[in-house]
């Protein structure tokens, strides 16, 4: 069994620098390979996407991919959303979300996929967009222990952004949205330590080699398994939220 989650952190480590989507993976492999009850293993991985963003933003930041006109509006709401989620998951199932957020993502995979919506790339947005992207991924991720990613990368994928600008922003998001959802789940003691520990270790490993992925893949390519990567972890969060109702 551990052997089973130690290479789903890897994985999951690998997809969260390659295309900042894959969190989500680590929560079954937390429940079924270490014994871990839904509200522990969203917990427990939410916790560790702390230590991914970090390296994550260090490592992207180190080749000038991250804008931070972009990013801090978008981490200040996820930082002020992420708290609230993580209180009303601990008192309100969260399957209409997760139908609602396989949706998003799913969509949002298949819309990437077509030519027409990168007919023009977006380098700027207001304020009030930023913000509301943030808040919007920092309260889902405490909802449902997703990180940051596997939600900022399809919303500003669809709403226009670069693929690489997304992807280097999800990785600073995540910081935000897990520090502050993290905050209330040790409010309930809902994180495993023990776990968190080691499993975070092999998550960075991946980490590591799915960046210097990222940097090397044309744009087209890197946008395209965005994509291919959103519809899987959508269909795998419909499929998962349909079968537990």
């Amino acid at each position: 069994m551990i052997v089973f989650l130690a290479c789903a952190a890897i994985l999951v480590g690998a997809l969260i620098g390659t295309v900042g989507v894959g969190g989500i993976l680590l929560i079954p492999a937390l429940s079924a390979f270490a014994g871990l009850d839904t509200h522990q293993a969203m917990a427990t991985a939410l916790f560790s996407f702390i230590f991914t963003g970090v390296l994550g933003t260090w490592l992207y930041q180190r080749h000038g991919s991250i804008d931070w006109s972009i990013t801090l509006p978008v981490c200040l709401g996820g930082l002020v959303a992420g708290y609230f989620g993580s209180l009303a998951n601990a008192c309100a199932p969260a399957s209409l979300l997760n139908l609602l957020l396989a949706g998003v993502i799913i969509f949002a995979g298949i819309y990437a996929l077509f030519p027409a919506a990168a007919r023009k790339v977006r380098t700027s947005a207001g304020m009030p967009m930023l913000f509301a992207i943030g808040a919007a991924v920092g309260f889902g991720s405490g909802l449902t222990g997703v990180g940051g990613p596997v939600l900022s990368v399809p919303l500003m994928v669809i709403l226009g952004f670069h693929p690489l600008t997304s992807i280097a922003t999800s990785q600073v998001i995540q910081i935000a949205a897990a520090c502050s959802g993290s905050i209330g789940n040790m409010g309930h003691g809902f994180i495993d330590f023990g776990t968190a520990f080691w499993v975070t270790g092999l998550e960075l490993l991946g980490v590591f080699g799915g960046v210097r992925l990222a940097h090397a893949m044309p744009a087209p390519l890197l946008k395209k398994i965005v994509s291919i990567v959103c519809i899987l972890v959508g269909a795998f969060i419909l499929i998962k939220t349909l079968c537990g109702m």
